[in-house]
């Protein structure tokens, strides 16, 4: 099992993503808070993964539904940097707060892959309690 030390890293790389995001609406010149409905990308992003990891077994090589999770997880992650990309392409945000929003996009994304990597590859880490 993970321990505290590996916790506290993802939180804090979880802060840090954030902090980007934050920074990206809220600076005073740009005030626009659109970029902050990446958050639902962000919760969406693990979720095809933790359904398939609950219902599948890892012992087959080849699944279809694990293809398909990840398929999905990626699409989900490449919307959140098209979404911030749009905008501003749009004019709806500065290309600065779109700058920032991305490198929160790349520090969030690192961190959820992060937690895949830390919780999800010990043997005693049960996927079924989430």
């Amino acid at each position: 099992m993970a321990g505290i030390k590996e916790l506290v890293g993802l939180s804090f790389g979880c802060a840090i993503g954030l902090t980007f995001l934050f920074l990206g609406c809220a600076v005073q010149e740009y005030g626009v808070y659109y970029p902050m409905f990446a958050l639902f990308l962000y919760i969406l992003s693990p979720v095809p993964l933790v359904l398939v990891n609950r219902v599948s077994d890892e012992s087959e090589p080849a699944n279809a539904c694990r293809d398909l999770a990840y398929f999905l997880t990626t699409g989900i992650v490449m919307s959140a940097y098209g979404f911030h990309l749009v905008l501003a392409h749009s004019g709806t945000v500065e290309w600065v707060a779109c700058s920032l929003a991305l490198i929160g996009d790349t520090i969030i994304f690192f961190t959820i892959l992060g937690f895949y990597k830390v919780f999800g590859s010990s043997e005693d880490f049960n996927w079924e309690q989430w």
